[in-house]
C-alpha cells in the first residue's frame, strides 16, 4: 500500500468523467487521476452502436463509440491526466485537509489518493427483476436491456428469437429496434404507466416505424417456463396500478427484456456522507455541481438520469471547471497559510530565543471552509406543482444556471415558472427533461425558489 497526492481524482471514465477531466485540465488543474473499473474508457457509450448522439453538442449525428472517441482523442493533449482502468474505488473519506480515496487494481495493489477535489461520475445501473417482484420461476432468457445490448453489440450473441420488452424507457425502445434489425421478432413493448417514459422521437423511430405494438397501462404478471422462457402473462392495470387478472392474456416468447428504470450508483456517495435527493436518487448539488461535502463534486447519471448524453457533457464541463477553481483556491489558501506560518514561526523563534529556548509551536493546516461561499449565497430549489425533480438543487445567486426539470405527469399547454421566469410549452412528459436557463435577474429575494408547471390560460 502506498499514498499519492493529486489535485483532482475523477471516479468513472464514461461520458461524464471524460468531459469533466478534459474541462478541468483546460481550466488549469494540476495532476488529474481518471479511474474506471472497466478495461476501456467510454462507459456505456461503447455498447450504444446506434446513432443519435451529439446532435446538440457536436452539431452532427454520431454513434455512442464515436461520441466517446471524440473525448478520448483529446486526452492525449493533457499529459497531466493519468488514466487508471480496471481499478475499483473501495472507499472515500473526507477530512479538513484532503479527500482520501482508496483504490485497488491488479497492477498497483492498494493505493490511497489524497485528492484536493473529487468528481463522482459513476453513472447509473439498471433495476433487475427482483426490484419489480415479477412472479414465476427463474428460466434462461431474462435480461436487463443493457445486458441484452452488450450481449449483442459487444459480445456478438443473440439473446433469443422472440422477445417481449417490459418498460418503454429510451433503452427499451432502442432495444426494440435493435432486436428487430437483428432478426428477432419483438412481440410487444409493455408499459405500466398510461404514457411512454421514452423520448417521442424514439417511440416513432423504434416502434412505429417497425410496427411494434406498445401496450400502455399494462404489466407482466407472470413469467412462464422452467428451463427457458416460453411466454409471459400480460394484464392491464387500473388507476392504482393493480393488475386486472381477469383481462390478462399470454404472449408467447423466448426472451424477456427488462427496461424498468435506472438507479444512480450512490454507494460511494453515501460513504462520503453526501446528501441524496429522494426524487433523483443521486447527490444534491449546487450550480457548480458541488455536493454538500466541500471538495466533492458530482455529474452525469450519478446525479440524475439523463435523456441525452449532450446534457451529461454540458453539466460535466461545469463540474470539471468548478473542481478546477476549487483546487486553485485551495492551493492559493495553502500558499498563503504557509507564508503566514513561516512569518509566525520567525516571530515565535525570535521570542523563544529571547526567553532562552522552548518549542516554537505549530500553526496547523488549512481548512476548506474558508474558501466556501456563505450560506446566503445560495437559493434552494423546491419542486412545486407537477414537478418531480429539479437539478441542481441549490443555485448560486451570482451566476446563471441551467435547470434540468422532470415533470411528474404529462400535460398539454403549460407554463413552467421559476422565480420571475415563465416559459410556455405545448406539452411536457416525464420521459423528456425540460432545460430552463435561469439568469440572476429572475432569482427571488427569498432563500427559496419554487419551480411549478401550471396550465396555460391562453
Amino acid at each position: 500500500m502506498h499514498e499519492v497526492n493529486v489535485d483532482l481524482l475523477i471516479v468513472g471514465a464514461g461520458p461524464a468523467g471524460l468531459a469533466a477531466a478534459i474541462a478541468a485540465a483546460e481550466a488549469g488543474t494540476g495532476e488529474i487521476v481518471l479511474i474506471d473499473r472497466l478495461a476501456e474508457l467510454g462507459g456505456i457509450l461503447q455498447q450504444c452502436i446506434h446513432n443519435g448522439f451529439g446532435l446538440r453538442f457536436f452539431k452532427e449525428e454520431l454513434t455512442g463509440p464515436e461520441y466517446a472517441q471524440r473525448f478520448m482523442d483529446k486526452l492525449a493533449d493533457f499529459p497531466q491526466i493519468t488514466i487508471k482502468t480496471e481499478t475499483m474505488v473501495v472507499d472515500i473519506a473526507r477530512d479538513q485537509r484532503t479527500n482520501r480515496v482508496t483504490t485497488v487494481n491488479a497492477r498497483d495493489g492498494l493505493v490511497i489518493y489524497n485528492a484536493s477535489a473529487v468528481i463522482l461520475a459513476m453513472g447509473c445501473r439498471e433495476r433487475p427483476r427482483g426490484a419489480i417482484n415479477t412472479p414465476g420461476t427463474r428460466p434462461a432468457g431474462i435480461y436487463t436491456a443493457g445486458s441484452a445490448q452488450r450481449l449483442m453489440n459487444v459480445e456478438g450473441f443473440l439473446p433469443g428469437r422472440r422477445a417481449v420488452i417490459l418498460g418503454s424507457g429510451d433503452i427499451g425502445l432502442i432495444m426494440a429496434r435493435r432486436l428487430t434489425l437483428e432478426g428477432i421478432k419483438v412481440e410487444a413493448v409493455i408499459e405500466l404507466m398510461p404514457y411512454s417514459s421514452g423520448l417521442t422521437r424514439n417511440i416513432v423511430q423504434c416502434l412505429d416505424d417497425f410496427g411494434i405494438p406498445l401496450y400502455l397501462g399494462h404489466t407482466v404478471t407472470e413469467i412462464i417456463g422452467r428451463d427457458r422462457v416460453e411466454g409471459v402473462v400480460v394484464a392491464p392495470v387500473d388507476s392504482n396500478r393493480v393488475p386486472d387478472l381477469k383481462r390478462a392474456f399470454r404472449v408467447d416468447c423466448d426472451t424477456l427484456v427488462l427496461s424498468v428504470g435506472l438507479i444512480p450508483e450512490n454507494e460511494l456517495s453515501l460513504q462520503a456522507g453526501i446528501e441524496l435527493d429522494q426524487a433523483t436518487g443521486g447527490p444534491t448539488v449546487d450550480s457548480d455541481y458541488q455536493t454538500n461535502v466541500p471538495g466533492i463534486f458530482a455529474c452525469g447519471n450519478v446525479v440524475h438520469v439523463h435523456d441525452l448524453v449532450d446534457d451529461v457533457t454540458e453539466e460535466s464541463i461545469v463540474a470539471g471547471r468548478s473542481a478546477a477553481a476549487f483546487v486553485r483556491n485551495l492551493r492559493a489558501q495553502r500558499t498563503q497559510h504557509a507564508q503566514c506560518a513561516q512569518s509566525e514561526q520567525r516571530v515565535q523563534r525570535e521570542q523563544c530565543e529571547q526567553r532562552g529556548g522552548g518549542d516554537s509551536g505549530d500553526s496547523g493546516g488549512s481548512d476548506v471552509s474558508s474558501i466556501q461561499p456563505a450560506k446566503d449565497a445560495f437559493i434552494t430549489i423546491k419542486a412545486g406543482r407537477n414537478v418531480r425533480s429539479v437539478v441542481p438543487q441549490r443555485l448560486r445567486r451570482d451566476r446563471p444556471s441551467v435547470l434540468y426539470i422532470r415533470v411528474a405527469n404529462p400535460e398539454q399547454d403549460v407554463v413552467i415558472g421559476a422565480g420571475g421566469l415563465r416559459r410556455k410549452l405545448r406539452h411536457v412528459t416525464p420521459g423528456e427533461t425540460v432545460r430552463l436557463t435561469m439568469a440572476p435577474e429572475y432569482f427571488p429575494e427569498e432563500s427559496q425558489l419554487t419551480v411549478t408547471v401550471e396550465k396555460s390560460e391562453a
